[in-house]
């Protein structure tokens, strides 16, 4: 898992909690504690995928282009992160004798594929919506306790 995803959906449910209004990218970097230009370059893949606008100028920066309520974390994670489960390396030699040292490879791999999807399966059922709800809930409850 990179970053990258939790920095979109960060910047999606603030994007959502300010509805209608542009948001700079030096804004959205001191709410996910980033630089701007990481903000940039992970808006620049939201924008290709239709989840925000922008508009360049003054007055210009980010806005949501989508619908909280229909856009799933795994349309997010797809975008941004698919396939980062599986490490990129894997311990094992398949020209091993050993048993366990030629078989890890094949059998991580399974082990990492199958994960990815239980772990896309459950992103399908939150919304950048149902991500925000979570926030206020929190906030609530925080309230509640002190």
């Amino acid at each position: 898992m990179n970053s990258e995803f939790t920095i979109a959906v960060h910047s999606l449910a603030l994007l959502a909690h300010i509805p209608g209004h542009m948001a700079s990218s030096e804004l959205i970097a001191q709410n996910v504690c980033t630089n701007p230009a990481r903000i940039r370059k992970i808006m620049g893949i939201l924008r290709k995928n239709g989840f925000v606008k922008t508009k360049e100028g003054v007055g210009g920066g980010y806005i949501l282009a989508c619908d909280p309520h229909a856009v799933t974390l795994a349309e997010i994670y797809h975008s941004m992160s698919k396939g980062t489960l599986k490490p990129h390396w894997c311990s094992g030699d398949p020209k091993e004798a050993c048993l366990v040292s030629a078989n890890i490879h094949n059998v991580m791999d399974q082990i990492f594929t199958e994960a990815e999807l239980y772990y896309t399966k459950y992103l399908e059922q939150l919304t950048i919506q149902s991500v925000l709800d979570k926030i206020r809930q929190s906030t609530c409850q925080d309230q509640v306790s002190e």
